[in-house]
């Protein structure tokens, strides 16, 4: 495959416990012997660990949160254009993505790629809104809906029985096991999202996730597969290994087909113990923390998503990937100077190392 020189802004530089995709992302690019590109890092903390990795990143930014508003996120990305000259800015979050696809016209004008989903496919994606692909063939979620009362709680109970599930219509959920625990996991979405918060049937049985990309027009380009073998307290994958199954991809490319589903996206299924059925029980609308496994197992998702970003061709289908191949996150200490925290903390800007050439807007660009 011809090499790709171009330089790409990753936001989500967030590597705790509950981390962000942006550094799995930047890795699956640096994994790639045709990237022959520079890797920009955007964060919304100084001290995000992503900027201290040695070797990942040939620049960084402090970009101000999502609540600030499309026009701040503008201004952001301008001046990180005129500092590095970036040719495609890839967001990682859900938080950053109704902002980034209402600027992706004019973001594309200036001559930055996105490849995102439509503002219908991402609201049509969105836990709110899960149960309506019910509608869809091939597909199956959940019995849930979505709540904006107390009051409704022990309806929901009645219908659905317990345990239930209670989820956040952004982040977080939790499996309530009587109606007190359910009724606090309400109000504490409530308070911490808005709402509405979604109550749903609970599935007993063992979870999946699939990460996969869509070309926008109904076809899967490619989807890797993997289970889950350890998680944190808060619930994360701390460790996972690739599954051949056939029906998950399957049921990915179906999800994909309904939403018209262009760019990146995670599919959470759960496999029904008793009945074996497949459940689409969450999308996330961006590639998940544990994507450099895609890489590591031949199928390397982001490097599809900036070739398509660039209006480049790739494969279809995608190398198939290597069933059996593990990912393990490691906590490590990460040794930096000070000048890399200085220079976020206080102008906002990383500078790449000595001896890195930055672009000029507008030169040398594809």
């Amino acid at each position: 495959m011809d090499p790709v020189a171009c330089t790409v802004a990753i936001t989500g530089m967030n590597a705790t416990d509950n981390p962000a995709p942006g550094v799995a992302v930047a890795r699956a690019l640096r994994d790639e012997p045709s990237f022959r590109g520079k890797v920009i890092g955007l964060g919304y903390n100084a001290l995000d660990p992503g900027f201290y990795a040695s070797g990942l990143l040939d620049g960084g930014a402090i970009l101000p949160y999502p609540s600030a508003g499309r026009d701040a996120l503008r201004k952001h990305l301008l001046e990180v254009r005129e500092a590095f000259g970036i040719d495609v800015f890839l967001p990682t979050l859900d938080s950053e993505l109704r902002g980034a696809i209402a600027l992706s016209e004019e973001l594309e004008s200036i001559g930055i790629r996105t490849f995102l989903p439509t503002l219908e496919s991402l609201e049509r994606s969105s836990k709110p809104r899960l149960h309506e692909l019910n509608r869809a063939p091939g597909v199956s979620v959940p019995d849930s809906e979505p709540i904006t009362s107390a009051d409704a709680i022990p309806r929901a109970i009645r219908k659905y029985g317990l345990p239930i599930v209670v989820k956040g219509p952004y982040y977080g959920g939790e499996v309530a096991h009587g109606e007190a625990d359910a009724l606090a996991a309400f109000h504490r979405f409530l308070a911490m999202w808005g709402g509405p918060v979604v109550v749903q049937r609970f599935v007993a049985g063992e979870e999946y996730n699939i990460a996969a990309i869509g070309d926008g027009h109904g076809g899967m380009v490619g989807a890797v597969a993997m289970r889950k073998m350890a998680l944190t307290d808060k619930g994360k994958g701390w460790s996972g290994i690739t599954v051949d199954n056939p029906a998950l991809i399957e049921l990915t490319a179906a999800v994909v087909k309904a939403l018209q589903w262009r760019g990146p996206l995670e599919v959470e299924v759960l496999r029904e113990s008793s009945s074996g059925e497949l459940f689409v029980a969450e999308i996330n609308p961006r590639f998940p923390a544990w994507i450099y496994l895609s890489a590591g197992a031949g199928q390397n998702l982001p490097w599809a998503a900036l070739r398509l970003a660039l209006g480049l061709e790739v494969p279809r289908p995608l190398p198939a990937y290597r069933p059996g191949t593990m990912f393990v996150r490691i906590s490590l200490d990460q040794i930096s100077e000070l000048s890399t925290f200085e220079q976020l903390s206080s102008v906002g800007v990383l500078r790449p190392a000595e001896g890195v050439r930055v672009r000029s807007v507008g030169k040398d660009r594809p």
